[in-house]
């Protein structure tokens, strides 16, 4: 497995990032325990999850999986770097959602419980909340970490303009402040490289991308379906998608087969070759799953490849000519 720091802090993540979406809805608890452990043998040790994931949505199931995975023992809560989230709502209630002070306390504590953990090791912020300020949040999260039991604070699905807003809000209380943003990343959805990934590099957070392969269409969904095979980027939102790019993913698969690669593997190790990405998170259901996406930390996307797909899904620079924000001037 290889590692970096996340962003620049000093914590050592590993280059493939374990989501856990899937636990309670599309895996089940034995078979989440069992992938979680595979994970540890393959040298993963980071792991993302949010306190609504899972069914019925709110009552935190998927934090309650990884929490009894955790009381098992064996060294498991230390050897894992653990991110968990809050944002979305847990409840019915005008204060069980969002990041007011009183949220961030009673949201947080409800997701210690489920984790069965005192501390967590990077909280993130689900989304942006544009009514609460920011010295609500960082006075609230400061409390967090002068407890002990936050390390880490990161953002999720933010703008460029927000991850600004919040860093210079954390300077002026000496405050250590993001150190990472989660963000859909994928060849087809490379919106973030406008302000974004600029913002982050500038700022010095890790980019953690999630739905790495555009919901499976990047994971060779039309192979699978010559095969006679299920495809996640078969069903769902992801048939539009599929109408609308065929030609280009058509000719994705082509250049795959011809690299002699997965084509899931190539669009893992396509942001793994982007500047500032910490690692892709991978939402395996299975271990066999979980096995095969480490082949995309083998795979070295030369010059010309890294050319051929940018021919295929265009970087979205204004301009064309430089990368954003740049790109805008003249």
């Amino acid at each position: 497995m290889e590692y970096t720091h996340l962003g620049r802090s000093g914590l050592s993540v590993s280059r493939l990032v374990l989501g856990t979406m899937n636990f309670g809805q599309d895996t089940s608890e034995d078979d989440s325990h069992t992938i979680m452990d595979r994970a540890h043998e393959h040298g993963i040790n980071f792991f993302d999850t949010a306190n609504v994931y899972g069914v019925p949505q709110g009552e935190g199931v998927t934090e309650q999986i990884i929490g009894r995975w955790f009381a098992t023992g064996g060294g498991r809560r230390d050897k894992t770097v653990l991110a968990t989230k809050l944002y979305l709502p847990t409840g019915t209630w005008p204060n069980e959602r969002f990041m007011s002070a009183l949220n961030i306390r009673r949201a947080f504590e409800a997701s210690l419980r489920r984790l069965r953990t005192d501390y967590i090791d990077l909280y993130q912020m689900h989304h942006i909340d544009r009514q609460t300020p920011w010295e609500e949040i960082w006075e609230a999260f400061s409390v967090l970490r002068e407890q002990g039991k936050v390390l880490y604070f990161g953002s999720s699905n933010f703008a460029g303009w927000h991850i600004a807003q919040g860093q210079e809000a954390a300077r002026s209380r000496h405050f250590l402040g993001l150190v990472s943003e989660q963000s859909i990343y994928n060849l087809m959805t490379r919106w973030i490289e406008l302000e974004v990934l600029p913002a982050a590099r500038h700022y010095g957070l890790g980019v953690i991308p999630w739905s790495p392969l555009h919901g499976g269409v990047l994971g060779g969904v039309l192979r699978k379906q010559k095969e006679g095979g299920a495809s996640r980027g078969s069903s769902g939102r992801s048939v539009s998608t599929l109408a609308r790019h065929r030609d280009t993913l058509e000719r994705y698969e082509r250049l795959c087969a011809d690299l002699g690669e997965d084509p899931a593997h190539v669009g893992l190790a396509w942001l793994l070759a982007q500047e500032g990405v910490t690692g892709p998170i991978i939402g395996p259901r299975t271990v066999e799953q979980l096995d095969g996406s480490l082949r995309a930390l083998s795979i070295t996307l030369d010059d010309s490849t890294l050319a051929k797909l940018d021919e295929l899904f265009p970087p979205p620079a204004p301009n064309g000519a430089k990368p954003a924000p740049e790109a805008y001037a003249w």
